[in-house]
């Protein structure tokens, strides 16, 4: 079909993220991929800052993934979990506990992001039922979160910022401390941890778990913090039989430099949500990790099973996709080039720091953020990031990239660079 024809048809049927229907802002079409590198339909390149929302870690058409799926289809592409079971999920499960935080030793394969999440509360909710704590079944968070659009994931989502706030009165009411101070290197504020340890022992009681993105909030406003944090919220959990989750759906496999961001703490939650960057932006795949300690909890209960199970859970493709992208993981490249990324950021981002306007240039391992004193005119931004050869998705007063590990040194300064220019207009 014609471009004009396809875009047509989009338009008019097809009703895009965070978006209205119909559209105020055509997407642009794209017509193959490759390495860093979108080609749209009419022939321009882009390079992909974004990773596809953060989960192309290896770029396009990766040759070693490309195999993975293929070999699989040759032997099945799906079958159902319930009764049955096969070598890519038993092998995925297995690399999964070899690689997060010591303790973690059982996986519940998920389809995406949100639904990890999901399983994660459900988790908890049933594990302090199932020991005979009926009164804990509320969450607690701090703002400035973001842990996925359906209904209980949002409800520990930041309640003011964001579309969130629309479903109030509808979703659970859950626990709000403020968001940690700002800052991956700055000295832990002792007045911050205080109100930290003490919110969740004033409500021990009611609390099932406390849930947070360790290290980097993502969507709620790509900010950073000190990991200190995360030793407090440990502690003060074990103390008050609360769960702890910690939701790596976007800084899990490398993203921070390390393997998980709880490394940077040394602590290791009850639960642990990934996603995203495990297929390597493949295909849909997450997974809810947890301890012995809540499997066993759960399994003493009166409903001694975990009461969730997804048509797809366990798909064979995703889970062989998943062990390829886990396997190049392994090679151990991935460390230098976050941290190749890293230094990159530092150096092209810079001069956002002197933009009228910039309030803010952050950069934590292969993340890089330039924060305005006011909204992103998305449709300018993207214009202008667009006419350098950069795809970008900026959204409220923010311009940032997580490009794919696989990016060259010209590709990182060419997106910083196009950043940097784009604060000038956005």
């Amino acid at each position: 079909m014609r471009q004009d024809e396809l875009l047509a048809l989009d338009a008019e049927h097809v009703w895009h993220p965070y978006g209205p229907m119909p559209a105020t802002v055509p997407p642009l079409l794209v017509g193959e991929a490759e390495g860093v590198r979108l080609r749209l339909a009419d022939g321009r390149e882009l390079i992909d800052g974004m990773s596809s929302w953060w989960a192309a870690i290896h770029g396009y058409r990766h040759p070693v993934l490309d195999a993975a799926l293929t070999e699989q289809v040759g032997r099945m592409s799906h079958v159902m979990f319930g009764g049955l079971t096969h070598e890519p999920a038993i092998r995925l499960a297995t690399t999964l506990v070899d690689l997060a935080p010591d303790g973690l030793r059982h996986v519940f394969l998920c389809d995406s992001g949100s639904v990890s999440v999901e399983v994660a509360i459900k988790m908890c909710l049933q594990y302090q039922r199932s020991l005979g704590r009926t009164g804990k079944r509320r969450l607690l968070t701090w703002r400035g979160g973001y842990h996925g659009d359906t209904f209980h994931p949002m409800s520990v989502c930041d309640p003011e910022g964001g579309m969130h706030a629309l479903w109030r009165g509808v979703l659970p009411e859950q626990l709000f401390v403020p968001a940690p101070p700002s800052g991956f290197a700055t000295e832990p504020d002792e007045s911050y941890v205080d109100e930290l340890a003490r919110a969740v022992e004033r409500n021990a009681g009611e609390l099932a778990a406390v849930i947070v993105e360790p290290v980097v909030q993502g969507a709620g406003g790509m900010r950073f913090h000190n990991p200190e944090y995360l030793r407090v919220l440990r502690e003060v959990t074990e103390a008050n039989d609360v769960l702890l989750v910690f939701d790596e759906i976007a800084t899990g496999f490398g993203r921070t430099g390390r393997m998980f961001a709880a490394g940077h703490a040394g602590v290791t939650p009850d639960v642990l949500c990934v996603g995203k960057a495990l297929t390597g932006g493949y295909l849909t795949a997450a997974a809810a990790l947890c301890t012995p300690e809540v499997a066993a909890g759960i399994s003493r209960g009166e409903l001694p099973v975990l009461a969730h199970g997804p048509t797809f859970m366990g798909n064979p493709l995703s889970c062989a996709v998943a062990n390829a992208s886990l396997g190049l993981l392994a090679e151990g490249t991935w460390r230098d080039d976050v941290h190749r990324i890293e230094g990159l950021l530092r150096t092209g981002l810079a001069p956002a720091a002197d933009v009228p306007g910039v309030v803010d240039v952050r950069v934590l391992g292969a993340i890089g953020v330039v924060q305005l004193d006011r909204q992103v005119d998305l449709a300018k931004a993207t214009a202008a990031l667009v006419e350098r050869g950069v795809w970008l998705r900026p959204f409220r007063d923010l311009l940032y990239t997580m490009p794919p590990y696989v990016a060259g040194d010209d590709d990182v300064a060419r997106v910083a660079d196009a950043m940097v220019q784009t604060a000038r207009v956005a």
